[in-house]
């Protein structure tokens, strides 16, 4: 894998800090004046470090906070505040930057600012009159539009390897079961790690519907787990004594148990939070350290997690405990939960790709997550783990069936025909030609149709 770019260079607020001074420039001193020059090549510098990174680079400011392709920046908000105003009295929330822009386009954008457009409708034609073919410009409505949300399904709806598909009934029973104010059945849930631990996470066939691009809505019982089983790979991963695993496997099936006390309306609200909703949502890792805690038979380290899985290794995030570092098993848990939240669907978003959800986890890496963990749980899970349908530079499609330690980039496709899914053959994109090139090699992850079924290409089981 490349080596990650600098967090400096990761720094939205960066961008946005760099249009808006060239954008005084250019409106102070006349074309080709030094001072635009420098200003032009410094902010040019920053967005390539950026499009490394991945392409297109999003940058978005939503009820005040800035947003880097989803993520929000880690930058003081209160310091950034009179920038983000001035953005927004030009009616400008959104900067969408595409590769192969030009340093000219910048120059054009930050004119065009200068000029404070009064219709915001009119930004995408008056860039174009100025050959910006590679950055767009837009304003972000913040609308609660139900009613236009994209609806997903609430778990897998094709076909499952038998042991997960049980793991997930077991799952959505408790998850029911606490909703309506019953007790945990702690016996259910020892019975359920077990499965786990000894079966789901030793498939290949369910790893791969774990690890995937997930087409549906993961919110409850089905993501508790597969963060639960995403934990086990990194604790794995590290060598934890089976003991431990147990514990790990426990408080990650149980870490969202809180939500159960939410009003359902507020957990899949599509539209925007209000502080009194975001008050509700975060107090459910409380709710559920306290629903832990009065459930006899559990591991001490239960509640711990429910309640610090959205700490941060900085020691901030919710809920507030000063300065404290979560626990190490409450820092597995968080990166599981990441990962499985990104590259699952939601109402006002579709899922990400594991190879950008990669990417995304280690921009998180240092700031929210442990840097060592991430790095070992995406050598785990690679860019296109098990299971994930992709497309070649032949225009190939194919799932892949092993991955490749030694070249992560390059895993063991079965191929399958573009029409009916049926197998065509098994490659190896490692494989080279005579020149010494590379054959093929991935191109990008493609959502799996429900027809589509993995028990046909992927072992049941492995040892281990």
């Amino acid at each position: 894998m490349t080596p990650p770019v600098q967090t400096s260079a990761l720094d939205p607020i960066a961008v946005l800090r760099g249009f808006a001074s060239l954008r005084r420039l250019a409106g102070s001193y006349p074309a080709g004046h030094p001072m635009i020059g420098q200003k032009l090549r410094e902010l040019d510098e920053i967005i390539s470090g950026l499009l490394r990174t991945g392409s297109p680079v999003r940058i978005d400011v939503i009820r005040g906070d800035v947003f880097l392709d989803g993520v929000a920046s880690s930058s003081e908000h209160q310091a950034n505040q009179q920038l983000l105003s001035q953005l927004s009295a030009l009616g400008i929330d959104s900067i969408h930057i595409h590769d192969g822009v030009q340093r000219d386009e910048l120059l054009a954008v930050a004119e065009f600012l200068w000029q404070s457009p009064d219709s915001p409708d009119s930004t995408a034609s008056q860039l174009a009159g100025r050959n910006v073919r590679h950055i767009t410009l837009g304003r972000l409505l913040p609308l609660d539009t139900r009613w236009r949300a994209r609806h997903w399904a609430d778990a897998p709806t094709g076909p499952l390897d038998p042991d997960y598909a049980e793991s997930i009934l077991m799952a959505q029973k408790a998850w029911d079961d606490a909703t309506a104010g019953k007790p945990l059945d702690v016996v259910t849930v020892r019975d359920l790690v077990q499965i786990l631990i000894h079966k789901v996470a030793r498939s290949n066939a369910a790893l791969g519907q774990i690890l995937a691009v997930k087409q549906y809505e993961n919110l409850t019982y089905c993501h508790s787990v597969n963060v639960a089983v995403l934990s086990l790979l990194l604790g794995k991963q590290i060598g934890l004594a089976d003991a431990t695993l147990a514990a790990l496997a426990e408080a990650a099936l149980l870490h969202d148990v809180g939500k159960t006390q939410i009003p359902v309306d507020i957990v899949r609200k599509p539209g925007a939070l209000d502080k009194s909703e975001r008050r509700m949502i975060e107090s459910h890792t409380t709710l559920g350290a306290e629903i832990l805690i009065q459930t006899e038979g559990l591991h001490p380290l239960t509640p711990t997690v429910a309640l610090e899985h959205h700490r941060t290794v900085k020691g901030t995030g919710y809920p507030d405990l000063g300065a404290a570092i979560p626990h190490p098993m409450s820092q597995i848990v968080s990166v599981a939960d990441i990962y499985e939240a990104i590259t699952g669907a939601r109402s006002y978003q579709a899922p990400t790709p594991p190879e950008r959800a990669c990417l995304i986890m280690a921009r998180l890496a240092g700031e929210k997550l442990n840097t060592g963990l991430v790095k070992l749980f995406v050598n785990a899970v690679t860019f296109f783990p098990v299971g994930s349908l992709v497309r070649t530079s032949r225009n190939e499609l194919g799932i892949v069936v092993r991955t490749n330690r030694r070249e992560p980039l390059h895993p063991l496709l079965a191929l399958v025909d573009d029409g009916t899914y049926q197998p065509v053959c098994r490659v190896d994109t490692a494989a080279r030609e005579s020149s010494g090139a590379y054959a093929r090699h991935i191109t990008h992850s493609v959502p799996a149709p429900d027809e589509l079924d993995l028990r046909l290409f992927l072992e049941p089981a492995h040892a281990g």
